[in-house]
């Protein structure tokens, strides 16, 4: 990394030409002739503030338009699956009826009873602030629509430390290319995620503590670790970075309390609702635990690093997750926010999270792009001290439109692809199936569900997965193929009878249910 040196409790000469500076100043390193035709006049400082303001309500609301109308539409045709879309869903219904955020679908599944709750599986108290919404509309799309405007508001905040770093036209390009962003178009399509929290946060965390804006900063940094267990991590990356960049009491204050929080979450308060700590710790080649894995780490060197690259999927992982930064996210300090998530990942032996294919990019996708315009900036100061003429204007501008161009490039492979192909806004043959199988459904009942029906009875029912296990559950309704037609009868000699046979998709009823 090309980084400052810094003597304790000051920052160095490189870390402060990337601190705060008033949002109407240009970056560091603007051409003389910028300076001087900065307007001076209030008037016209308002004018240009107003056009920005309203620039960037439009780019949110597009932004959000774009993220739901992908979400609802998949809702609409029956292609979001059960998990986990249902789960988050029954939750922040029991929060909005001021009840424990029981989640039925996820505690029979694992055989842990109807009353278990989402804390014990994910320590994500901040769904809570969801609960208002859905006393406006008591359903999974109010979640979908959420999430949208979430991932939207985070545009603001990068805006801002582009525009600071670089300039005001690289930072509407760097802004609309996170809008458009491969792990966004992901996680937009994979149902809600506790991650719909995430790249706004991050980005007002590390937004306002560069501009030196603490209170905010502080507080953004506070719901990260409210927002899942292992963001407590991240929180640690937060502090690296500042403690590399002359902020060190500051910076090593916040790697303690991410360090801390994550322990006691995981040891503590995950078991105090019910849940096993273990279970999503899955690093057996290196440790059962965090300190296990860092003394994996100092003793085995080069089996440590190692793992990071031995499957192919990992390498796709690396490659597309820092090519929207150009890779010169590698050249920020501000990159060690995001390490410890993607280590977390990487080195775990589950093969499903080194994909791509979920939501986990979308974590850290804020701090990649941020750290990218960081790298590139001090890229450019690099070369202006190498003696490099005049090269900060054009390479700013240049990298910024490379960013936005690599993010179009990437639209036509993601999820964002489907709202350009016709046949996206049509239903599928079986719509009227699934539509007649629905409706045999009473409101307020239990009812086990296929991946296709699950999220559209969540709103009325209490859904569990169907699995296969039999346990008696009143409705059934689920698409099948011909290897279930012999499990569908069984069902039929066990107290159960057939409502509905049409194109695949069935409707069981336990009879005297």
């Amino acid at each position: 990394m090309i980084t400052g040196t810094a003597t304790s409790g000051q920052p160095s000469e490189e870390s402060r030409a990337t601190t705060a500076v008033e949002p109407e100043e240009r970056p560091d390193g603007a051409d003389d002739q910028e300076r001087e035709a900065e307007p001076r006049r209030p008037a016209v400082r308002f004018l240009r503030s107003r056009r920005h303001l309203i620039a960037l309500s439009v780019l949110c609301a597009l932004s959000a338009a774009l993220n739901w109308t992908l979400s609802l539409l998949r809702f609409a045709h029956f292609q979001l699956s059960t998990y986990d879309l249902v789960i988050f869903d029954q939750a922040v219904r029991g929060y909005s009826r001021f009840s424990a955020p029981t989640v039925p679908l996820r505690g029979v599944t694992g055989n842990l009873g109807m009353d278990y709750i989402q804390l014990a599986d994910h320590f994500s108290p901040i769904l809570a602030v969801l609960a208002p919404f859905y006393w406006l509309h008591d359903g999974p799309e109010t979640l979908l629509v959420a999430q949208a405007v979430l991932f939207a508001l985070a545009i603001p905040f990068v805006w801002m430390f582009t525009r600071r770093v670089l300039g005001t036209p690289h930072a509407y390009l760097v802004s609309v290319a996170y809008a458009i962003s491969w792990p966004i178009a992901q996680a937009t399509a994979v149902e809600f995620h506790e991650v719909a929290f995430v790249p706004l946060l991050t980005a007002i965390a590390v937004e306002r503590l560069h501009a030196g804006r603490r209170l905010p900063g502080l507080l953004a940094v506070l719901g990260l670790l409210l927002t899942k267990e292992d963001l407590g991590l991240m929180v640690v990356g937060l502090g690296a970075w500042l403690f590399f960049t002359g902020q060190r009491r500051l910076g090593a204050g916040l790697a303690f309390a991410g360090v801390t929080v994550f322990e006691v979450v995981r040891k503590f308060l995950i078991p105090l609702a019910g849940g096993n700590p273990a279970y999503y710790t899955r690093y057996s080649k290196l440790g059962e635990d965090l300190p296990q894995m860092l003394w994996s780490a100092v003793t085995r060197p080069h089996e440590f690093v190692a793992m990071l690259f031995d499957a192919h999927p990992k390498w796709d992982t690396w490659g597309l997750l820092l090519w929207p930064s150009l890779f010169l996210c590698l050249l920020s300090p501000l990159v060690l926010a995001a390490l410890p998530l993607i280590l977390e990942r990487l080195l775990a032996d589950s093969d499903n999270w080194w994909s791509t294919g979920w939501h986990y990019d979308a974590f850290v996708i804020v701090i990649v792009l941020m750290a990218g315009v960081d790298g590139a900036a001090r890229l450019i100061r690099w070369l202006e001290r190498r003696g490099v003429p005049r090269p900060g204007h054009g390479l700013r501008l240049a990298y910024a439109a490379a960013v936005f161009a690599v993010a179009v490039t990437t639209v036509p492979y993601r999820p964002f692809d489907n709202l350009m192909n016709p046949d996206f806004y049509h239903p599928d043959p079986r719509t009227a199936a699934r539509e007649q199988a629905m409706s045999m459904v009473p409101d307020g009942v239990v009812v086990e569900a296929s991946d296709d029906f699950g999220a559209r009875l969540s709103g009325r029912t209490t859904v569990l997965w169907w699995d296969y296990q039999k346990r008696g559950t009143p409705w059934i309704v689920a698409s099948i193929n011909n290897d279930l037609r012999g499990l569908i009868d069984s069902y039929l000699t066990e107290g159960y009878e057939l409502r509905l046979d049409r194109d695949d998709i069935v409707v069981l009823h336990r009879i005297g249910a």
